[in-house]
């Protein structure tokens, strides 16, 4: 499953929906109090999912949530006056007093739909058009040329370049032609 951070102004509510998940087989990756702390702990994952109430010590939870990566999501457990109007993109709401049925049924279907998004990424990064194909081979040859790599080398090098740089492969290879023909 997915990273899940718990996240709640008052440390007893944040425990308390913890355990909940925990008894239920649930890893929760974090409990937070602050919004500032929830990204600290979202910068080192990429993608999860923020269980939270409305307000946290530093926060509201419209704030976090524009201030979070685009690989999460957020349940925001309240109760319902205190969510504006409709939600924002992203959050999924339950009113309280929350029961946990309704709690691991929301979480459960958020984690799909992450899955179902992420799968969907794969698919398209697996469809690369003729060109990219003609690009990433052009500067794997390259790489094999000038610092004697061997063909799986060159492509671990470019795979391990464009995940740290957030590109995909064939823009991280047209960098890489650029830069050695100079």
């Amino acid at each position: 499953m997915t990273n899940i951070i718990v996240a709640f102004s008052k440390r007893e509510n944040a425990v308390n929906i913890r355990n909940i998940l925990t008894r239920s087989g649930i890893r929760v990756s974090a409990v937070c109090l602050t919004g500032s702390k929830v990204l600290q702990h979202a910068e080192m994952w990429n993608q999860g999912i923020v269980i939270c109430g409305a307000r946290l010590q530093d926060m509201p939870y419209t704030e976090l949530r524009g201030l979070l990566p685009d690989g999460f999501e957020m349940l925001i457990i309240a109760p319902s006056d205190r969510w504006i109007d409709s939600l924002p993109d992203g959050i999924v709401g339950l009113p309280s007093p929350l029961k946990a049925y309704d709690l691991l049924n929301t979480l459960e279907m958020i984690s799909q739909a992450q899955e179902s998004r992420r799968r969907k990424r794969k698919e398209t990064v697996r469809k690369r058009s003729s060109g990219e194909r003609q690009v990433i081979e052009q500067a794997k040859a390259l790489l094999m040329e000038r610092n004697s790599m061997s063909e799986e080398e060159a492509h671990r090098y470019l795979q391990k370049t464009s995940m740290e740089g957030g590109r995909n492969m064939a823009e991280t290879a047209q960098m890489v032609l650029s830069v050695m023909d100079h």
